[in-house]
């Protein structure tokens, strides 16, 4: 394989390990590796970027520690081949629904929560008072123990003040709502975006620094037209792709 010359940005500010593990990342589909999906070796690397073994080495196991790739002694590195699973975004999203046929299990789990006033654009969101108490709820999704979403949700207190403790049961907004009296709601609306991950989200995800999220902010709305919830949920670009419409 002809080796060319890649070299790294040392004065911009971010560390090389994290450059060559994008510019890896960036190829993994591309011309960087053979037609077995085999990663050059260390020392073609380190010569291609301009660095030392050390810091391709740490390229590498972050790039393994998200899963794009995988290392096997004595016949080096590969590109792990696994599909990305479908997330529909459509009047009726549903986490589990929404990917069955494509995992075996499919789980979330409450990381924390906390009661707390409305800033402008939750309050928007929800159409209620700025500084009105809200509940938030910060949940993990998993699909066959692999991390897919974290999300960020918002409701009103004053109509679902036990939504925390209804969730950490559950392990679903769906059925949360429905004990709360809420038994079917509805996409109201949803913007999507794709941007590097925060620090919070790459830990969750099992991400490296420089992963893409893709960003789905959206609202529900019971049946009447009511917003019920306010979410920012964070998906792994590399496991995810979201399909909007379709219902």
């Amino acid at each position: 394989m002809t080796v060319q010359s890649d070299p790294i940005e040392r004065q911009s500010g971010i560390a090389m390990w994290r450059q060559i593990a994008d510019a890896i990342r960036a190829g993994l589909s591309g011309p960087l590796v053979d037609a077995d999906g085999k990663l050059p070796p260390e020392k073609a690397l380190a010569e291609r970027f301009g660095v030392n073994r050390h810091t391709v080495r740490a390229a590498i196991k972050a790039l393994a520690h998200e899963g794009a790739v995988q290392s096997h002694q004595g016949r080096g590195t590969f590109v792990r081949r696994k599909p990305r699973l479908t997330y529909p975004i459509g009047q009726r999203t549903r986490f589990s629904e929404g990917l069955e046929g494509q995992a075996a299990n499919r789980s979330t789990e409450l990381l924390d929560h906390g009661r707390e006033p409305a800033t402008a654009d939750i309050a928007r969101a929800l159409d209620i008072a700025t500084g009105a108490p809200v509940i938030r709820l910060e949940s993990l999704s998993r699909a066959d123990g692999v991390p897919v979403s974290r999300a960020t949700s918002w409701f009103d207190a004053e109509r679902f003040g036990t939504i925390a403790d209804a969730f950490a049961r559950s392990g679903s907004v769906t059925r949360a709502l429905a004990q709360l009296g809420v038994t079917d709601y509805v996409r109201a609306w949803t913007r999507i975006e794709a941007r590097h991950g925060a620090a919070d989200d790459l830990d969750h995800l099992r991400l490296s620094p420089g992963a893409i999220v893709l960003v789905a902010e959206a609202v529900n709305a019971d049946m009447d037209g009511r917003p019920v919830q306010y979410s920012l949920s964070r998906f792994a670009a590399d496991r995810v792709s979201l399909q909007v419409g379709g219902d």
